[in-house]
């Protein structure tokens, strides 16, 4: 069950981060209401808890399994690119790269999710 919760609140959670770039780009005032700033922030979080608990209930250490050190390594890189993306890029051109890079991290935790091998360690 927290296996499948936590995928479902990874999808909403890349759903939001997308919408929210589609929204900068558009410089709609959709981001400035009070759900559009809550509700990441809210799902994110019960996202790194389940990831926690899982690892916890199945007793997986990220320094013996070098796998979940990296997926969380890829997930900090994400979270950094994603807030450079809709925070910190200057102009459009910034804003894309930064998108596709976040999305890039993304398709790394995805890949070590399904295959539990590490790929940059």
């Amino acid at each position: 069950m927290f296996k499948h919760l936590h995928m479902t609140l990874a999808v909403i959670s890349i759903f939001l981060f997308t919408l929210r770039f589609i929204w900068t780009l558009m410089e709609s005032k959709q981001l400035s209401r009070k759900w559009v700033k809550i509700t990441p922030h809210v799902i994110d979080t019960l996202l790194f808890a389940l990831g926690v608990a899982m690892a916890v209930k199945l007793a997986i250490n990220p320094i013996e399994q070098l796998w979940l050190g990296e997926k969380i390594l890829a997930v900090i890189a994400y979270i950094f690119t994603g807030y450079f993306t809709l925070k910190l890029a200057r102009n459009r051109t910034m804003q894309i790269i930064g998108y596709l890079g976040a999305m890039g991290w993304i398709l790394l935790v995805v890949r070590i999710a399904m295959t539990k091998e590490n790929v940059l360690f």
